[in-house]
């Protein structure tokens, strides 16, 4: 953990064997923004119910998910699995309401950017849009996220860039253990990685409605859009997490 991490949110919790920072949305952006005027480097990464499920049985993506400096709560399964352990945990961090948070404070503050991930296409007009839902918003660079195990020139474009931020929209845990791997090397003060966001972005896929949202209900939306992929990916999935969270409520009582 960075000597600096504590002093930025003192509230960091533990919920089934992982630190989340139980924070605003308001105090994640605040705190953001404030490293990176400060040329702070940040790793961030948002933890999903899935993610915690995969992190039970996938070391290096446990380890990529815990060196982060910031951790954020993205899934009300999550939410609610932490206030019943007894944590205080104010609100969800959606991983895509946070990437468009961010990038309206790349336009204010004049922080180049770069995306990486998803299809030519999608990158390519996922970079068009943000350009014009955020005026004066320098897009330094992107790139398709099919690039195979040959890393290097990749990161070099990055580096080459001077991009300021990176949001890279692969896969899970491919994109936790790429940014743990390279971050040394991007020349970037923050990095996210932020999944399907850029389809969601670009229009290719539809977001739940905020009720939906609200209610945690966000995974019977994927499963009504896509049954025959992905109803047995979150039957296995929401059964471990529920079976981990009664093991745990268990324990601690």
């Amino acid at each position: 953990m960075p000597q600096n991490r504590q002093s930025d949110f003192m509230k960091r919790i533990q919920v089934l064997g992982c630190p989340m920072d139980a924070a605003t949305m308001d105090e994640t952006v605040a705190v953001i923004s404030s490293r990176i005027m400060a040329r702070q480097f940040t790793q961030h990464v948002a933890v999903n119910v899935a993610k915690l499920v995969h992190m039970q049985t996938d070391a290096e993506l446990a380890r990529s998910v815990r060196v982060c400096d910031m951790i954020s709560i993205d899934g009300m399964g999550v939410v609610w699995a932490g206030r019943l352990l007894g944590h205080a945990v104010p609100e969800r961090v959606a991983g895509v309401d946070l990437f468009e948070r961010l990038l309206a404070e790349a336009a204010r503050l004049a922080l180049p950017v770069y995306l990486l991930g998803a299809t030519d296409e999608v990158v390519a007009r996922v970079a068009a849009i943000c350009a014009s839902r955020y005026p004066g918003l320098r897009i330094a660079g992107y790139h398709h996220g099919y690039f195979g195990i040959d890393h290097e020139p990749v990161v070099e474009l990055i580096r080459e860039s001077g991009a300021r931020l990176l949001f890279v929209a692969i896969t899970s845990p491919t994109k936790e253990n790429f940014i743990n791997r390279w971050k040394a090397s991007l020349g970037v003060d923050f990095v996210m990685g932020v999944g399907g966001t850029f389809d969601v972005v670009a229009g290719k896929v539809a977001r739940a409605p905020r009720w939906m949202q609200a209610a945690g209900l966000e995974w019977l939306f994927r499963v009504l859009q896509e049954p025959r992929r992905m109803w047995r990916r979150y039957l296995v999935t929401n059964s471990k997490f529920a079976w981990m969270l009664g093991k745990a409520l268990i324990l601690q009582r």
